[in-house]
């Protein structure tokens, strides 16, 4: 039976407050409160400004080491790429992640590629780059092209041990297909909510703004049975954090996969 990991992606959002957290709470405490309801934790926030072990040093501790993590990389190594500077980048990333690696609470380093990344040869050079810079570490790819959905690719992270991450998004033509595809011990679920009418139009918060029905949730369920039947490890992260809607979706979903999996 698969090990199942579930949580969302970042959790430091105040107005959670009322959702997820008291209203009251400092958010310094944000975290040991969420570690109450979730195993694991997506943190996005390392997307945005480049991360140091300190800082994840002192995330084990706020969590008690009760949280594992899997950490979106730095922009610099996805969307903003300099072809003579982002090895130095990913140095830099790869000294920050040693505190979770070495305390065995790192679950995956998320490389989200913008939808511009196609399937071309520059970009698989670089990606071919990118996971040789940063072996050792357990890795997950999330394309946002359509062209990358093909047996080739599938092979590939076969043979490396990449991890194939599935999105449940709009069902817009160049935004891949939600497929059960398991290409290493682990899995890895991204739910980024349905909201077609501002996925191209919104800004960071408008287009993850959706909040999926107990029915929508239920009919993942055999979904989700399935890639169990070849994965060893479950990530199962919600993305979709306006209103505090992630929350209310992860705490559904891990009722409903209580069946399927072990963990808490």
């Amino acid at each position: 039976m698969a090990t199942f990991y579930i949580g969302t992606s970042g959790y430091d959002y105040p107005d959670w407050r009322g959702v997820l957290y008291p209203q009251e709470l400092p958010r310094e405490q944000f975290l040991a409160c969420y570690a109450d309801q979730f195993n694991a934790l997506e943190l996005n926030y390392t997307y945005y400004g480049m991360p140091e072990a300190k800082h994840m040093d002192a995330m084990i501790k706020r969590s008690g080491s009760r949280l594992h993590f899997s950490v979106k990389a730095h922009r610099s190594l996805t969307h903003d790429i300099s072809l003579s500077k982002w090895r130095d980048e990913a140095a830099r990333f790869c000294e920050a992640m040693r505190p979770l690696q070495e305390r065995k609470l790192l679950l995956s380093i998320l490389f989200q590629f913008p939808e511009s990344f196609h399937y071309q040869i520059d970009e698989r050079r670089y990606l071919d780059d990118l996971v040789r810079t940063f072996a050792g570490f357990p890795l997950t790819i999330e394309f946002r092209h359509a062209s990358w959905q093909q047996d080739r690719v599938y092979q590939a992270f076969r043979k490396k041990g990449l991890v194939w991450c599935i999105t449940d998004m709009p069902a817009l033509k160049t935004l891949p297909a939600q497929l059960p595809v398991v290409t290493a011990k682990s899995a890895y679920i991204r739910f980024h909510g349905r909201n077609a009418a501002q996925w191209y139009r919104g800004n960071a918060t408008t287009r993850y703004d959706y909040q999926y029905s107990d029915e929508e949730l239920s009919r993942f369920i055999p979904f989700m049975e399935t890639i169990c039947h070849t994965a060893q490890v479950v990530q199962v992260y919600f993305n979709n954090h306006a209103k505090g809607q992630a929350v209310v979706n992860a705490r559904k979903m891990k009722i409903l996969a209580q069946n399927i999996f072990s963990g808490r």
